[in-house]
Formats: C-alpha cells, structure tokens, sequence
C-alpha cells in the first residue's frame, strides 16, 4: 500500500502489483521508491515525537504489518523472519533508549523493508543473508573481545559496543553505544573499518586508538596509525597523540591528554609519584564512572598506585582511602569524594 503524509492511500491493495510492474517497465520505479522512502521518514518521523493523528498511527502499523506478513521470505537464506525483525528492533530499541516510547510494529517494519528490496531485486542472489548484530556489555570491571576479521577492542567497564557476527560488504561496521574502549584493528585496506559513536564516525585501516563516549562529548585519541574523524560535515585526520573532539556540536583537533594515552586496558598499571587528579582520569576512562567533589584541592594530593588489569574499582577505590585518608564513595557510576 502506498500513501502519503496524510491519511489518503493512494493506491488499493489490488492495484499495488500491477502499478509496480508497470512503473517498473517504464523506468518509473526508482522515483517511486524515492517517493514511498519519503513518505515513510516523515511518518516515522512524526510518530517519533508523538505528533501522528490516530488515522496516521494506524496507517503506519497496518503498512508494517500488512508488508511483513504478506511478503515471501526465504527462511533459508535468511533466517527466521521473528527472530530478524526482533533483533533489528532490539538494535533500534538500543539505539534510541526509549523501549516505552517506541512503537512495536516498526519491528515489522523493518523486516519488512528487507523484504520490500528483495521483491525489487536488489538482493535476489543465492547467499544473501541478514546480518546478525550482537552485543557485548561489560558491568563493573574491563573486558577484551576479538572479532572475526582479528580486530581486538578492550572494553571499560560500564560500556556497550555492538558489532556483526561476521563482517559483510566493503565496510567493516561496528558501533559503541555507551562507555569508552582501546581498539587495535587488524589490518585491512580494502575493508575500512567504521565505528559510530554518539553522533561521530571514526575511520580507519588498521590502527590503534582510544574512543571516549559520554552524554555531553566524545573523544578519540590516537596511539598508532592514521585516523579520520567525521561528524555533520565537518573531519579532522589524526595521528600518533592527537585528539579529536566532538562537544556542542564542533569537532576539533588537539594534542592528546598523555594521561590517555596509559596502557589501561591489558597490563596492570603503575602510577608513581603522580597525582590525584591523573589517577582519576584514568579511573573514569578504565571504570567508566564520573567523580564528584566539593574541593578541587584534593587533586593535587599526591600518591603512589597501584592498579592490577583485572581490578574492581572499589578495589581501587579503598587502596586511594588509605593512603590519602579521604572517603570515595561509589554510587552506582558516579564516584563522590569526601
């Protein structure tokens, strides 16, 4: 069914095959897609920010649902159609962190576009598969993950990263979606490998370097190799202890926190006559976590620490309390200081 903005198919059911076929043969059809695209964005759109009538809702739920359930999937070149379109609205449900907000049948929807390109052609061949996405989560201490291209990405703790079973296309893919992370990617030039985070897009071939995800900004600090940093049309390149950083909606370039550029991710870590405040950036980089205190004073506190890979930040934590008398408390990812 096609429609418009408002709450007017245009086209019943019964004409939808016919129409297509001809449009198709009069080289009509591609104007067409652009016009179906069209109106679903802006559908999508206003349903998003709750500004769709009630005709509007139900004209979106029942294109998603009808579209899915009428198609023809092939389950042996591509899965289970219940378990993809809930893995893709689990993907979306991830991305937008609004599961009450966000409407159940778009899951059918995106199916059910799949389904739509396979109907035109555009992925009828044998082996077309959908690409599985999953999830690694780290809770209070870092983990490390390969993948099956032999990139390594170290996660902090309190961090999210998402990425294909198996890397598909000319694009190697993979988002972090919350916390920060060491990636040591293999090498590969005719593969670029993209990482989203937040509202930036980091590209590389084979390099290393740090991504720091938080709500207000993000930072990705080279160690090796080359580096491209993009975000609504702005990009910087990067190299060896440079910065890009990405805060009220610019992108800038600097030279990087040397603070950052600590091994945390798998060797223990030795931190000798510093102070306070290096530890700190350190443990919010490792632990994910933020620090709250009424004195800036005690950063300057000087100390000696001492920190396995595979530390608790509690740990830590009471490690900091004894030696310099002060009171870390955690409380769920905020440290405060008494």
């Amino acid at each position: 069914m096609f429609f418009k903005a408002s709450e007017t198919p245009l086209m019943s059911e019964k004409l939808y095959p016919y129409v297509l076929k001809k449009l198709h043969q009069h080289g009509r059809i591609s104007s067409m897609i652009k016009r179906i695209k069209h109106s679903l964005e802006h559908l999508i759109d206003k349903s998003s920010r709750n500004k769709t009538s009630m005709s509007e809702e139900n004209l979106l739920n029942d294109f998603a649902f009808d579209q899915y359930q009428n198609s023809k999937w092939n389950e042996t070149q591509m899965g289970n159609p219940d378990e993809v379109s809930q893995n893709i609205y689990k993907g979306i449900q991830l991305r937008i962190g609004k599961k009450e907000s966000f409407n159940p049948y778009l899951k059918y929807m995106a199916a059910a576009s799949i389904l739509f390109l396979v109907g035109l052609g555009f992925f009828f061949k044998p082996g077309f598969s959908v690409e599985k996405h999953l999830t690694f989560k780290t809770l209070d201490t870092p983990k490390s993950i390969q993948l099956n291209d032999g990139s390594k990405i170290y996660l902090a703790a309190n961090s999210i990263f998402q990425y294909p079973e198996k890397f598909q296309g000319n694009e190697r893919k993979v988002s972090l979606l919350k916390g920060n992370a060491f990636f040591e990617v293999a090498k590969d030039k005719k593969h670029p490998f993209i990482i989203t985070s937040g509202e930036i897009k980091t590209r590389v071939v084979g390099t290393s370097f740090h991504i720091q995800l938080s709500k207000s900004k993000c930072e990705v600090i080279v160690v090796t190799g080359k580096v491209n940093v993009t975000s609504k049309g702005q990009s910087v390149d990067l190299v060896p202890n440079e910065e890009a950083l990405f805060e009220s909606q610019k992108l800038t370039k600097q030279l990087a926190d040397k603070s950052y550029l600590v091994n945390w991710y798998n060797t223990d870590v030795s931190l000798n006559q510093t102070t306070l405040k290096q530890v700190i950036t350190i443990l919010q980089y490792k632990y994910g976590v933020s620090f709250q205190y009424n004195n800036e004073k005690v950063l300057a506190t000087p100390l000696t620490v001492f920190i396995k890979k595979d530390a608790s930040l509690e740990h830590v934590l009471e490690q900091i309390n004894y030696i310099t008398n002060l009171k870390f408390k955690v409380y769920d990812e905020i440290v405060k200081v008494d």
